[in-house]
């Protein structure tokens, strides 16, 4: 009896020995099980991502290779990054560099008109390379709202950009023309030079030389002298923008296009309006702006102000602005004719 309680006894502790080790291997398992499914489940989220973002991508291209398939869609298409708003742009500090870039830029090529005259076109063209190849890095090297607004109007660059550029470069027009300024009076102070003989280059109002030919007004003649070289000036810019790998090419590009648009000036107001001593033109609306729109006294009162400021802002601003974005668009409708993508 007492050999058949103990063996009782064995078994019944060996079931339970058993059934212990059973739940202590079971339990791993189970967290095993667990882990696995939750694996499982990660890297299905995973792919679920993945192809979500594969179906994004695949719609853009769908997106744009239509966009690229019309030709007025291509025209009008977003060429900058479309996330750049006022509230996105200062979150990088390239920007800042680019505003700099833009001003030190302006402030030397307005040093360079005032100094020089713009019967100079030769020195413009090595102005411009220099100065573009030291600073395209930094802002792309607009310098000029003729420029900056054909880039805006094609979608080039955001309109954030675009107006922050075009402060710039007025900023930087107006250093360059105090500094200027400031070496001219120093000049008259010390009795080297006289300010009635050699004054400081100003730009002529269109109407006022009138009193240099007869009566005659060349009004709309200077204007569409301007309006023409803005045109052949953001032709070539955008031209440039081809050849943006090689920094020199693009340079060299833009300067050729300054140049021809100051000679092509240059031989017109010389040979064909009789003009050799007055500067009638620019071709550029930030230095125009300091150099001759903002009169230091007026006679008339508001009155007088408006009668003389408003044909400056046509011949200066409104119709080199608006030859700019025909430049831009001219120079995108060659390369559509021509089977090249719109340079960026």
């Amino acid at each position: 009896m007492a050999t058949t309680k103990a063996k009782t006894a064995k078994k019944s502790g060996a079931k339970k020995t058993s059934a212990k080790s059973k739940a202590a291997t079971s339990k791993p398992k189970t967290v095993k099980a667990v882990e696995a499914k939750t694996t499982k489940k990660a890297k299905v989220t995973m792919v679920e991502k993945v192809e979500e973002k594969a179906e994004k991508v695949a719609e853009e291209k769908v997106k744009v290779m239509s966009e690229k398939s019309h030709p007025v869609k291509e025209f009008f298409a977003c060429k900058h990054d479309p996330s750049e708003n006022i509230l996105t742009i200062f979150k990088d500090t390239k920007i800042i560099g680019a505003i700099i870039g833009e001003i030190v830029g302006t402030c030397v090529i307005a040093g360079v008109v005032l100094t020089l005259g713009l019967f100079n076109p030769l020195y413009m063209i090595f102005a411009y390379l220099g100065v573009t190849l030291a600073m395209y890095v930094l802002s792309g090297a607009h310098f000029n709202p003729i420029v900056t607004v054909g880039m805006m109007a094609t979608r080039r660059v955001s309109v954030i950009r675009g107006v922050l550029y075009i402060v710039a470069q007025v900023i930087g027009a107006w250093v360059g023309f105090l500094i200027v300024n400031g070496f001219y009076n120093a000049g008259v102070a010390s009795g080297n030079i006289v300010a009635e003989t050699m004054p400081l280059p100003t730009l002529t109002a269109a109407s006022d030389i009138a009193a240099a030919t007869e009566g005659f007004s060349f009004f709309w003649a200077v204007t569409m002298l301007e309006f023409v070289g803005a045109i052949i000036i953001a032709f070539f810019f955008a031209r440039a923008l081809a050849y943006k790998r090689s920094a020199f090419t693009f340079a060299a590009t833009v300067a050729c296009g300054i140049f021809t648009a100051m000679l092509f000036a240059v031989v017109i107001s010389n040979s064909f309006f009789g003009v050799r001593d007055q500067n009638i033109f620019i071709m550029n609306p930030a230095i125009s702006f300091i150099y001759g729109l903002l009169p230091t006294s007026v006679e008339g009162g508001f009155d007088g102000l408006m009668s003389a400021l408003m044909p400056m802002l046509v011949t200066y601003v409104i119709f080199p602005v608006l030859g700019g974005v025909i430049g831009f668009y001219l120079s995108d409708f060659a390369s559509k004719l021509s089977g090249k993508e719109l340079a960026n």
